[in-house]
C-alpha cells in the first residue's frame, strides 16, 4: 500500500532527523515524574511494578540518551539492561528498514514469519540458514570436533523419566560467588548475586567457588591480586575433587568474563587461563556467560577474547545486544538426537534481520576500536580523578 509506505517512511524520517542531545536535561522536580508515576499506578493494578523505574518515550530517545514520558532526557549507561547494541533509534537500523527497496524486500521476505512466527526447531523458513550464517554464525568461535553418538540402555531411558540414576546422573556444576546467570532452575543454582533472585525457589546443591576480589589500583597490588586469584583457583580444584568424592562430579564450570549483576567484578587473563586449564585437567566443560558482556562493549566482540585463551570455551552464552538468546558450543557438545535442546520458537528469525545490520554497522563504523578508545579515555579520566 503506497499510503502505508509513505506514512511508515515519514515516521522513520522524523526519527532519523533526531540528533543526540549534547547533555542530560531534567525538567521535573524528581524522577520519575508525574506522568510516569500515574502510569505506574495504573500498571500496578495488573502486575507488580516495584522494578519499574519510569515509562519511556522511545520515539524521542536517541543515541545514548533516553527520554521519559515526562520529557526528562537522561544519559543512559544502563541501556535497557545492557541490551541495546547501538543505542536508541540508530540511523542505520532505521534506514535498513525504511528505504523503499529495503522496505519492500523486508515485507516480501519477512511478512510470513511476522504473521506466522515459526517453530524454528521443527519448521524453519526458507531463508533461515542464510540469515543464521550472516548474523550469529559470523561471530561464533568453535574449534573442537564431534565425539560421535552413543546408545542408551532401556534402564537409562526409563529412569530418566523418574529423575533417577542412571538416566538422571548425579552431576554438578561449579559457579562463583556474586555470579548471575539467569532465572531458570539450573541458572538460579549458579546465581549468587542478590537474594530476591533466589528466595523461595528450590535450587540444586552445587559447588560455589570464590570469585577474585581484586584490589585497586592494580599496579599497586600486583602480588596481592596474584595471590588472591591463585587462592580462588586452588578452591576451584578442591571443590571439584570434593564433589567427585561425594559422587556428584563437576560436569562444567560457569563464569562471567566480567561479573555484572554481582558488582562489576573483574579478574585477570591469567585467572581465566588457569580456570580453563583446571577444566581440561579434570574433564569439566568451561561455559562463559557473555549475555551481558558480548556484543562489543569491551572493545572486543566477546569479552573473553581479551583473555587469549589457548582454545575456545566449550560453551558461550549470548543474548541482549545480540537481539536474540542462545549459545555457541563446540562440536563435541552438539546433541546427537532431536528435541534435546528445544523449545517452541527457538528464537525469532525477524530479529536476525536487525542483527545483520547491527553487525554491519559495528564493522563498517569501526565501533569495536572506538569502544576500546573511549573506554581507555574514561578509565584514564577516572584514574586522574582518583589521584586528584
Amino acid at each position: 500500500d503506497p499510503a502505508f509506505t509513505r506514512l511508515y517512511q515519514s515516521v522513520a524520517l522524523a526519527q532519523t532527523q533526531l540528533t543526540e542531545p549534547k547533555r542530560p536535561c531534567v525538567v521535573t522536580p524528581e524522577v520519575p515524574g508525574p506522568k510516569s508515576r500515574q502510569l505506574t499506578a495504573q500498571l500496578n493494578s495488573y502486575q507488580n511494578t516495584d522494578a519499574v523505574h519510569f515509562f519511556v518515550d522511545y520515539e524521542r530517545s536517541h543515541g545514548n540518551y533516553v527520554v521519559d514520558v515526562d520529557g526528562n532526557c537522561l544519559l543512559d549507561i544502563f541501556t535497557q539492561i545492557s541490551s541495546l547494541p547501538l543505542g536508541y533509534n540508530h540511523p542505520s537500523i532505521i534506514e535498513a528498514t525504511t528505504k523503499p527497496e529495503n522496505l519492500l524486500c523486508c515485507l516480501l521476505n519477512t511478512l510470513g514469519t511476522l504473521i506466522n512466527r515459526p517453530a524454528l526447531g521443527s519448521y524453519p523458513p526458507a531463508d533461515f540458514v542464510d540469515r543464521l550464517v550472516t548474523s550469529l554464525m559470523s561471530v561464533s568461535k568453535r574449534n573442537r570436533q564431534l565425539r560421535g553418538s552413543r546408545s542408551y540402555s532401556e534402564e537409562e531411558l526409563r529412569s530418566s523419566l523418574m529423575n533417577q540414576t542412571p538416566g538422571s546422573p548425579k552431576l554438578s556444576f561449579l559457579s562463583f560467588t556474586n555470579a548471575f546467570h539467569g532465572r531458570g532452575m539450573g541458572a538460579l543454582g549458579m546465581s549468587h548475586a542478590k537474594w530476591f533472585h533466589k528466595l523461595d525457589f528450590p535450587a540444586p546443591d552445587w559447588p560455589i567457588a570464590r570469585f577474585p576480589q581484586l584490589q585497586y589500583p592494580l599496579e599497586e597490588f600486583t602480588r596481592e591480586n596474584q595471590e588472591e586469584e591463585q587462592r580462588c583457583l586452588d578452591q576451584v580444584r578442591e571443590l571439584i575433587e570434593t564433589w567427585a568424592k561425594r559422587g556428584e562430579p563437576v560436569a562444567g564450570v560457569c563464569v562471567e568474563p566480567i561479573q555484572a549483576e554481582g558488582g562489576d567484578n573483574h579478574a585477570s587473563a591469567a585467572f581465566f587461563q588457569g580456570l580453563q586449564d583446571i577444566c581440561a585437567e579434570t574433564g569439566a566443560y568451561l561455559m562463559l556467560d557473555e549475555v551481558q558482556t558480548g556484543g562489543g562493549a569491551s572493545g572486543r566482540f566477546w569479552a573473553h577474547e581479551h583473555f587469549e585463551l589457548r582454545r575456545s570455551p566449550d560453551v558461550v552464552t549470548f543474548s541482549k545486544k545480540l537481539l536474540s538468546g542462545g549459545f555457541f558450543f563446540t562440536e563435541e557438545l552438539r546433541p546427537t538426537e532431536g528435541y534435546r535442546i528445544y523449545n517452541t520458537w527457538v528464537g525469532d528469525p525477524v530479529r536476525l534481520i536487525l542483527l545483520e545490520q547491527v553487525l554491519k554497522t559495528i564493522q563498517d563504523g569501526g565501533l569495536l576500536a572506538n569502544a576500546e578508545h573511549v573506554g581507555q579515555h574514561l578509565l584514564d579520566g577516572l584514574k586522574a580523578l582518583q589521584v586528584g
